[in-house]
C-alpha cells in the first residue's frame, strides 16, 4: 500500500515514530495582538482544507482580548494563554525595520506544551497548501528540532542584515528541483555560517519541561545582543549541530519563488510563509506587486472563511474585517 504522504517514502529522514500508539500531536501558533487575527484564522482554515488530522493550538498572551479568544474558540481552535517571554532589558535590541519581531521570543513557550508529544510550530502569517501531517511522524530525538534553512540572499540589501548574507552563502542556492524535495541542504564543518541558521516559521519539536528550562536559561545567560532574528537565532544557537534540515516546501518563504527559481515549484508548496512586513491581509487586492499572485492564494482561503463566518458569527467577522485592508 502506498503512503498517504508522498514525501514519507522519498525523504530518508522522515520515518514513522516508533510508538505503540499515535502520538498526541498538534499544530501550534502564537497570537500576541489583534491585527494578526486574520492570519491565525486563515492558517486554521487552511489546515482544515487540506484535511489535517491534528488541532491548531493558539498560544495567546494577556495582550489579546477576550473577544479575540472567543472567536478562536468558536472556530474550533484550542486556546492556551501564555505569558510574554522576552530577555532582560538592555540585553537585546532590534532595528526599527524589524520591531515586529519583539514578540517572537514567546514562540519558545511551545516547548512547554507537554500535553502533546509532538508539536509543529507555525507562524500566523502562513497558509497550508498541502497536507503535511507526516511531520507528526518525523523521527526526531527528544532534545532536537527540525526546520527549514533561512534564505540568506538578502535581496533587498538591508544594511542591518549580517554581512555574510549573500547568495553564495545561502543554503538554498545550490538546490534544484526535484532533488531539493528529497535532499535538503546538508551542513558540514566547511559550510558557510548561514548554513547553520534556520527559519523558525515551521519548527518540529517534542515539548519537554526540562528542555524548555534549558532554553529559558540559555536566553538569560547567553550574549544575545548580536541576534538579528530573536527566537530563530536563539534556536539556531541552542540547537547548533542538533537540528534536522527540512525541505524548503514545509516553510516556503514567499521570496524563494523569485530568488530560487531552480528549486521552487508552486505545486510542491506544503506551507507558504508570508515573510516581510506587509502581510496579505494588510495589502489591498492588486497592490501586492511581485507577490500579488501568492497573496491571491491567501485571499482564496480568506474568502472561504468569510463565507462561513459572515453567517455563522457576524460579530466575530466584524472584528476580523476591521483588521483587513479593503
Amino acid at each position: 500500500m502506498s503512503s498517504p504522504y508522498p514525501l514519507v517514502q522519498s525523504l530518508s529522514f522522515i520515518r514513522p515514530c516508533l510508538l505503540r500508539h499515535a502520538p498526541r500531536a498538534a499544530y501550534v501558533t502564537l497570537l500576541t495582538r489583534q491585527n494578526y487575527l486574520p492570519g491565525a484564522l486563515v492558517l486554521h482554515h487552511s489546515l482544515l482544507s487540506v484535511g489535517a488530522q491534528h488541532p491548531l493550538v493558539v498560544m495567546v498572551t494577556p495582550s489579546v482580548g477576550q473577544d479575540v479568544k472567543d472567536i478562536l474558540a468558536r472556530r474550533g481552535m484550542v486556546v492556551r494563554t501564555v505569558d510574554h517571554l522576552k530577555p532582560k532589558d538592555g540585553t537585546h535590541s532590534l532595528s526599527a525595520h524589524d520591531a515586529r519581531f519583539g514578540d517572537t521570543w514567546t514562540k519558545l513557550r511551545a516547548f512547554e506544551l507537554t500535553e502533546y508529544d509532538r508539536v509543529v510550530l507555525l507562524d500566523a502569517d502562513m497558509v497550508v497548501m498541502r497536507n503535511m501531517d507526516e511531520l507528526m511522524e518525523l523521527e526526531l530525538p527528544n532534545e532536537s528540532i527540525a526546520a527549514v534553512h533561512v534564505c540568506a540572499c538578502n535581496p533587498f540589501k538591508l544594511p542591518h542584515y549580517p554581512s555574510d548574507w549573500v547568495p553564495a552563502n545561502c543554503a538554498h542556492t545550490p538546490m534544484v528541483h526535484p532533488t531539493a524535495l528529497t535532499s535538503p541542504p546538508k551542513i558540514t564543518d566547511a559550510s558557510p555560517r548561514p548554513y547553520f541558521l534556520l527559519n523558525s516559521g515551521t519548527v518540529v519539536l517534542n515539548p519537554s519541561a526540562p528542555l524548555f528550562d534549558s532554553i529559558h536559561n540559555f536566553l538569560f545567560t547567553t550574549d544575545i545582543s548580536g541576534f538579528n532574528f530573536p527566537d530563530q537565532d536563539l534556536l539556531a544557537a541552542f540547537f547548533k549541530g542538533n537540528w534536522t534540515p527540512l525541505p524548503w516546501c514545509y516553510n516556503a518563504l514567499k521570496t524563494l519563488r523569485n530568488i530560487h527559481k531552480a528549486m521552487w515549484r508552486d505545486e510542491e508548496v506544503r506551507c507558504l510563509h508570508y515573510i516581510l512586513a506587509e502581510k496579505p491581509w494588510q495589502v489591498r487586492p492588486e497592490e501586492g506587486g511581485d507577490y500579488e499572485e501568492l497573496n491571491r492564494w491567501w485571499r482564496k482561503e480568506f474568502e472561504q472563511l468569510r463565507a462561513e463566518m459572515q453567517t455563522a458569527d457576524e460579530a466575530g467577522w466584524a472584528l476580523v474585517s476591521a483588521n483587513v485592508a479593503h
